[in-house]
């Protein structure tokens, strides 16, 4: 796959190769998820559930917790009920047949963001080669889906690209509340 991304959309994702400079303790991390759900979803119950649901899940797979919360930001406003224009589903907007195939039912919460998290360790193994891009490929899928992506790099669709910049743009304001 030698598709590249657009310069202004493989920019904004460089910050994803920069991290490993950037020092984060683990202590900051659930206050600054908790305050970016909170921003949105101004029920303090659910906020720290939501919050606490992210952890859980970035400790179940392995992913990158600001990565959770700057998707599930960008596909539902941390809204439990959300239900998008295309039938996607919950905080993490599954699909109903990515559900299916992850094996978590889309209107449960916590299966919801399980499966989520599931699907974003799946993209982001699967697009590893691409290096520098990886996170990038990954964030496109997971809003295009994976056959847009392998078939044409990064899709020309408006709503992808601007995607890919609001999660890194999310990614981004959060992890400054690390610091």
């Amino acid at each position: 796959m030698s598709k590249r991304f657009p310069a202004r959309i493989a920019a904004v994702f460089a910050f994803f190769v920069l991290l490993s400079p950037v020092r984060v303790y683990a202590s900051e991390l659930p206050d600054a998820i908790w305050m970016t759900v909170w921003q949105h979803n101004r029920d303090e119950a659910q906020a720290r559930w939501i919050a606490d649901a992210i952890c859980y899940a970035s400790s179940i797979y392995g992913v990158d917790p600001i990565l959770i919360t700057a998707v599930m930001e960008s596909e539902s406003g941390f809204n439990f009920a959300a239900i998008s224009n295309k039938g996607a589903i919950g905080l993490m907007q599954l699909m109903p047949e990515t559900a299916q195939m992850i094996g978590v039912d889309p209107y449960d919460p916590l299966s919801n963001i399980l499966g989520g998290a599931s699907h974003l360790r799946a993209l982001l193994a699967n697009y590893a080669d691409m290096g520098e891009y990886a996170a990038t490929y990954a964030v496109a899928a997971y809003n295009a889906g994976s056959n847009a992506v392998d078939t044409i790099g990064c899709p020309p669709y408006e709503e992808t690209r601007e995607y890919i910049v609001n999660v890194a743009e999310a990614y981004q304001r959060i992890l400054s509340l690390c610091n």
